[in-house]
């Protein structure tokens, strides 16, 4: 398999309708559960949909909205509103138990709601982001939280979880090691678990932290000047783009856009899966610049709705990542400058190579009347070596590099 390719979605459940379980996790209906919960989170405002108009006419596109969520919640990620929310939906339950009362999520914020949530320990395995929200929620609410951080996460992104106050613990080998360690240390000190990842027998809690993510989908329909014929996502466990899918499908049935599921070369678990037509795990391997994708197994609840949503699977080699960033940091003509990260501009360099190769880019049928969406999912969440890659005079993934985000 090549650094570059695309793998088209196969699998006779393309284009179901989600089951009830689903829906309520990603549908179009899914965020009015969500906006039940903002009175706990007296900071909500959304972040802007920035069109590029001139990297469109160069790419020979019709449109280009990027969807900037490094200005979110001033946690720089679009994790702020996964893990943050289900900390507030568990801490909201232990609570009302506590009170035998209900109990409006607002209280959430105050000394009595607060004084029970320090009974709780919350606990999980991140790659940066994630972890990051869960830790701020955490603090936010009055939660003990330990974060478990793997061997490839830099300590500029560590640093940041510890400033909301958790306990770090490292640990050896990848992220889906740390998942496995941070799962079975919760169980025997009775902490909870608050993963993105799901697997059989845990699926609400993850299915919480998905549902969270589902207002932003309806900030940009609000925000939108026309409909989308594309969208490329991120891939990763598989969360954030079957939020996108599912949404776009539940709300726009045949009508929605063409979806494009974009993951790193190095990490591609499923890219694979579909290939296989199943869930499937992938040996790790080299590391990838965009460390947040660094994923080797699809989540199980993420992987059973994008194989009724995702059109198509992109892989992408890590150069063209650090191009993206390059091109959002240094725009063309009146375009804003955007401060996206190299996970983050995934979805544009998905786009950059789908354009540069002739077969994919008639497979996708992206031409000047496409209107393309991209999610930026984090800024400069490690400040230091995002200057380190937009200043390199190359766009390869060195071993310096990955020295320096150690």
């Amino acid at each position: 398999m090549t650094d570059t390719t695309l793998v088209a979605n196969s699998s006779g459940k393309l284009n179901r309708k989600l089951d009830a379980s689903e829906a309520q996790i990603v549908g179009a209906k899914a965020p009015d559960a969500v906006r039940r919960y903002l009175g706990a989170f007296p900071t909500y405002k959304p972040t802007p949909l920035v069109e590029l108009p001139a990297l469109a006419d160069t790419l020979g596109l019709g449109a280009i909205a990027v969807k900037d969520e490094g200005q979110r919640y001033g946690l720089v990620s679009f994790k702020a509103l996964g893990g943050a929310y289900a900390v507030a939906r568990l801490v909201h339950r232990h609570v009302e138990r506590k009170l035998g009362r209900a109990v409006d999520p607002a209280e959430l914020l105050g000394e009595e709601c607060k004084a029970i949530a320090a009974e709780m320990t919350v606990a999980c395995a991140t790659d940066g982001n994630h972890g990051r929200s869960v830790a701020a929620g955490a603090q936010m609410f009055g939660c003990r939280c330990v974060i478990f951080v793997h061997s490839g996460v830099s300590q500029g992104r560590a640093d940041a979880i510890a400033a909301f106050g958790a306990e770090i613990v490292r640990t050896p080998g990848n992220y889906d090691q740390s998942v496995a360690e941070a799962t079975e240390t919760s169980a025997r000190e009775g902490w909870t678990t608050v993963s993105d990842m799901s697997w059989e027998g845990y699926e609400e809690i993850p299915g919480l932290v998905m549902q969270g993510y589902t207002i932003m989908l309806d900030e940009i329909i609000e925000q939108a000047s026309g409909s989308f014929t594309h969208v490329f996502v991120q891939g990763g466990v598989g969360g954030l783009a079957a939020v996108v899918a599912g949404y776009f499908h539940d709300l726009l049935e045949s009508e929605r856009p063409q979806l494009i599921v974009v993951e790193p070369a190095r990490a591609n678990c499923l890219q694979r899966s579909a290939m296989a037509n199943q869930r499937q795990a992938m040996a790790p391997g080299e590391a990838t610049v965009m460390a947040m994708l660094e994923c080797y197994e699809p989540s199980l609840i993420a992987w059973n709705i994008l194989e009724k949503t995702a059109d198509f699977f992109l892989s992408i080699p890590d150069g063209v990542a650090i191009a993206a960033i390059k091109q959002l940091a240094r725009p063309l003509g009146s375009d804003p400058m955007l401060e996206i990260g190299e996970s983050g501009g995934a979805g544009l360099a998905g786009l950059m190579v789908a354009l540069e190769d002739a077969g994919i880019k008639a497979q996708l049928g992206l031409d000047g009347n496409s209107r393309v969406l991209l999610i930026g999912t984090e800024g400069a969440t490690d400040a230091a070596l995002y200057q380190r890659l937009i200043n390199a005079p190359t766009n390869e993934w060195t071993p310096e590099h990955h020295e320096a985000a150690q």
